[in-house]
């Protein structure tokens, strides 16, 4: 009896991961491969995001949870308004080739241009139209975040010239 309680048929998992998906979370599965490049004499091994599996069970692997923040939304607007707009995934440093170490996902360019700065790995995919359309729910409930900017004190910045 305990045996039966414990094994679930894949569409209530699907419900049971669906059911942290809100307004601002959106769990996805990260379809991560491992290709053959050469360089030429040299050949090495270069991870590359193929996509994102929208709906994952508890057992897909390489899940990640792409939250959005009130205070990114001008870079949730940029990247939407781009040809191709992206999701990028930030992967702790690969020292060891066992086991990947999955960081965060993110929407944000300017949050993935952060982590290039150290030693992680970001790759971008090409993001799902589904994941577009939510966003834009996102952004129409919170509105859009336009940067101010401060007036420059007069005078500030500029040389006497003598």
């Amino acid at each position: 009896m305990e045996e039966k309680g414990k094994q679930m048929n894949s569409a209530e998992k699907e419900l049971n991961v669906t059911e942290l998906k809100s307004d601002s979370c959106w769990p996805l599965a990260c379809d991560l491969r491992e290709h053959e490049v050469k360089t030429g004499l040299w050949t090495t091994m270069q991870w590359h995001l193929e996509g994102f599996n929208l709906t994952p069970t508890t057992e897909s692997p390489n899940q990640m949870i792409l939250d959005l923040h009130r205070d990114e939304r001008t870079d949730y607007r940029f990247n939407l308004s781009s040809q191709n707009p992206k999701l990028f995934l930030v992967i702790d440093s690969l020292d060891d080739d066992v086991d990947l170490n999955l960081v965060t996902i993110t929407a944000s360019q300017s949050v993935a241009g952060q982590y290039m700065d150290g030693d992680y790995l970001v790759l971008s995919a090409e993001m799902p139209l589904p994941i577009q359309a939510w966003m834009e729910a996102y952004i129409g409930r919170h509105g859009e975040l336009l940067e101010v900017r401060r007036k420059k004190r007069k005078g500030a910045g500029r040389s006497s010239g003598q």
